[in-house]
């Protein structure tokens, strides 16, 4: 299992917090935790679960995603920033869906790195949408 860097964690959370304009208690409440561990976790001296990181990512309204890759639980995903920043921002979707949204992106761009494929070179493999209809 990944070692979990909790004093970076904990300040990257802080930024979070403050950006958020949310005080600390605020937080807590948000993410069902007490003062006390959200205050030691941002301190650096505690070392949240899955579980409890995804809770706090869900009261900063942020990807639980990047919590688990500043946690070090997660690699840090390569991509569009556009894309992945939107799949993380978009308040329409589930946190599961959006994890499960962010693992397909990951599988088709390790697809098609390992393919050496560019997005001009998959056009050729893939038949024209009008080229499918007219052959119907």
């Amino acid at each position: 299992m990944a070692r979990i860097e909790v004093s970076g964690l904990g300040d990257f959370i802080r930024e979070q917090r403050d950006q958020a304009q949310m005080s600390l208690r605020q937080l807590a409440r948000a993410a069902e935790v007490s003062n006390p561990y959200l205050s030691q976790v941002e301190r650096g001296l505690r070392k949240p679960s899955a579980e409890i990181l995804g809770r706090i990512a869900q009261g900063l309204r942020i990807s639980a995603e990047s919590l688990y890759v500043q946690a070090g639980i997660l690699d840090d995903r390569d991509g569009d920033e556009a894309v992945t920043t939107a799949i993380a921002a978009d308040p329409t979707i589930t946190e599961r869906q959006r994890t499960t949204l962010l693992q397909i992106y990951a599988a088709f761009q390790a697809e098609n790195a390992s393919a050496g494929r560019t997005n001009n070179s998959e056009h050729s493999e893939e038949p024209d949408v009008a080229e499918s209809k007219d052959a119907s």
